[in-house]
């Protein structure tokens, strides 16, 4: 490793405070044990009309943890959690850390045939679901699983609202081949003793998007979430207590780092809206005044496309965070010119533990002037960043190369992977895929994924170069850039858009204006426009999908 990166030149663009050593807790079973010790009658989740304080909310995941030790949960055993943002899953989770398991966080989009290779792929043993999505499809999927104990939840539960626009299901029966999770809540079990955490235990086996390939399992460490939520904690001008409104969805890194564990690291109130929903986020926000919240940019275009979107609903916020998905400077601009707050971009992965890069809350992301990309943010103070070419060899500050972390947030490698561990972890430091460079003053900023670069006519053309200029026009609300085969070039561009609500505009008009602001070779020759762009839930947007159309 040169000097250069060594030398860490981003520690100047923390305070005192951001580069202050830490010491945090073993886990975040820890932490909420903490929060709960001296703030027990605090709200720790709110959802929509229901409150539970932090002592409703140990006792009722000692009760869950109880029950599972009861049930034969030992040490280590995978319990895999399907459920929307509810205190259901805040419950679970911790349930199951207490009773010493790792979780496996599953996607509630997911279908039947990916539900049922992530329960086979980490042997699950318990499976805590919905009680509509059990007996809907989840039963056939965990047939020929591992799985020997089911507890699900009607997500109507622990509020009264039943606001229709995300809650606009029927109660129905509990399944009879499974456990009310809520009701075993209720049992008033004691935790299992002797499964105390270490930082060295997995915590969570997050399988990664899959927006490149097959998804893997990252074996995230209790102490590597511990360590970022704490960094949070200490990093951001949120005062103990406030509210953190959960926009990224729990089962993401995202929200389960920077929402969930943040907010019990420092006593705060979890506010949570069952799933994304432009109206009902607006709703929530005007009710319950959070400090600090994290999401996608493609979530942030939304709100700010949403007819009843003012710029009192964003009047409480400390810090807002973007992170899982680039956000153009163009947004950043239009966000903050019409609602006022500035938007904090940031950059991690699942193998990161989410942030590994983040832009201080007191400063404002500069935009590299030669190609129009904003920066990420800057590193941690006990984070190393490099940029590295294809034999693994610093470049210098300025060049592009392929992003590589170090640090004590770095998961330790894939679930039962050797190979592809050895591959992506090389030495234990995470080579993430991304193209980016890092300026001399230490500012992050990624290029492009290197699998998604277009080869046209022997020039490179990175997508989120041309993404970036698309965002810049006023009928463009989603852009999503792709190379397609092409006789002549070999590849050329491709762009799909959605528009912004009540736009009107022609493809062609779309890709003269961008021939205007880019190179011959960059422009996209082609343009489609969607209703909708597709999305992994964590708000990504699917290029493989659009590449690879059906």
């Amino acid at each position: 490793m040169t000097s250069v990166y060594a030398a860490r030149p981003w520690l100047s663009q923390l305070t005192d405070a951001q580069r202050a050593p830490i010491t945090p807790p073993a886990s975040v079973v820890h932490s909420f044990r903490a929060a709960a010790a001296r703030a027990p009658e605090h709200t720790a989740l709110a959802y929509f009309d229901g409150r539970l304080s932090y002592r409703e909310t140990d006792e009722l995941s000692d009760s869950v943890a109880g029950h599972l030790g009861s049930r034969g949960v030992v040490r280590g055993d995978r319990v895999a959690i399907m459920l929307q943002n509810t205190p259901h899953f805040v419950i679970a989770l911790l349930g199951a850390w207490k009773a010493g398991a790792t979780v496996v966080p599953l996607n509630p989009m997911y279908k039947s045939a990916e539900v049922a290779h992530v329960l086979n792929d980490a042997d699950v043993t318990v499976l805590i679901c919905s009680d509509r999505a059990w007996e809907s499809y989840l039963r056939d999927s965990a047939a020929d699983s591992s799985v020997r104990l089911v507890l699900t939840a009607c997500e109507l539960d622990l509020q009264s609202r039943d606001d229709a626009r995300v809650l606009g299901f029927e109660r129905q029966p509990a399944p009879e081949d499974t456990h009310d999770l809520l009701a075993v809540a209720r049992l008033g079990l004691s935790a299992p003793e002797g499964r105390e955490l270490t930082p060295a235990d997995v915590a969570l086996i997050s399988y990664t998007s899959g927006t490149s390939g097959t998804p893997k399992g990252a074996m995230n460490l209790h102490g590597g979430i511990v360590y970022n939520a704490e960094r949070q904690r200490t990093g951001h001008p949120v005062p103990e207590g406030s509210c953190y409104f959960a926009l990224a969805p729990l089962f993401h890194i995202t929200g389960m780092v920077c929402e969930l564990a943040a907010c019990i690291a420092n006593a705060g109130t979890l506010a949570l809206a069952y799933r994304f929903e432009p109206g009902v986020v607006l709703d929530a926000f005007a009710e319950h005044r959070p400090a600090y919240t994290v999401g996608p940019s493609t979530a942030f275009m939304a709100l700010a496309a949403h007819p009843a979107a003012t710029r009192e609903h964003f009047t409480s916020f400390r810090v807002i965070s973007s992170g899982g998905a680039p956000v153009p400077p163009a947004l950043v601009e239009k966000f903050r010119t019409g609602f006022g707050p500035y938007l904090c971009n940031g950059y991690g992965l699942t193998e990161c533990t989410a942030p590994c890069a983040s832009v201080p809350p007191e400063k404002q992301a500069p935009v590299d002037p030669a190609s129009g990309t904003l920066s990420v943010g800057v590193p941690g103070p006990d984070t190393i960043v490099r940029i590295v070419d294809e034999k693994g060899q610093d470049v210098p500050l300025g060049e592009q190369g392929e992003i590589a972390v170090s640090g004590p947030q770095v998961v330790p490698g894939y679930w039962r992977l050797p190979d592809a561990t050895a591959e992506a972890f090389p030495d234990g430091e995470l080579r993430t895929g991304d193209i980016g460079f890092m300026d001399t003053d230490g500012w992050l900023y990624v290029v492009d994924r290197k699998k998604d670069m277009i080869n046209a006519s022997g020039f490179k053309v990175w997508p989120r170069e041309v993404e970036d200029v698309l965002y810049t026009h006023p009928a463009v609300r989603e852009a999503a850039v792709v190379g397609i085969p092409d006789d002549y070039r070999g590849e050329t561009v491709k762009a799909y858009i959605s528009l912004r609500p009540g736009a009107s505009v022609e493809p062609a008009e779309i890709s003269a204006y961008c021939a205007e602001r880019l190179a011959a070779y960059k422009y996209p020759r082609e343009v489609e426009i969607l209703p909708e762009l597709p999305k992994t839930t964590s708000g990504k947007i699917l290029r493989r999908e659009l590449r690879f159309p059906g």
